[in-house]
């Protein structure tokens, strides 16, 4: 019998990066996406995935990786409930430190404030 590979791998949705195609949500084989409110890919089931890389490869925006877990992170993760790894897996990508926040449509937030106050 062969070992389950589940869990041992990081997923990562760059939301800045996504148009939101569904390629990842449609062929991923065991179902790691969801398309959020706004329309972007974010992973839902991160301890689903077996590593397969589909994703990753067929991604246009090149918005996602996928990258195998530490040692240490898999000893600590044997440790969590299966509740607090899900609770951990569905919290989105943030945006990268310095970069400009953006709203649904793309426009940074400074822009908008801007707009509107004028």
């Amino acid at each position: 019998m062969t070992k389950k590979r589940n869990g041992k791998t990081h997923v990562i949705v760059y939301p800045d990066w996504c148009k939101g195609c569904g390629i990842c949500v449609a062929f991923c084989p065991k179902n790691v996406f969801e398309l959020g409110p706004d329309g972007k890919a974010v992973v839902a089931r991160e301890r689903e995935c077996v590593n397969c890389g589909f994703c990753e490869l067929h991604c246009p925006d090149f918005a996602l990786s996928v990258s195998p877990k530490t040692p240490e992170e898999l000893a600590a993760m044997e440790s969590q409930t299966p509740d607090d790894a899900d609770e951990q897996a569905t919290t989105p990508a943030e945006t990268p430190e310095g970069a400009p926040e953006k709203t649904p449509d793309d426009t940074p937030v400074e822009e908008k404030t801007a707009s509107a106050n004028t």
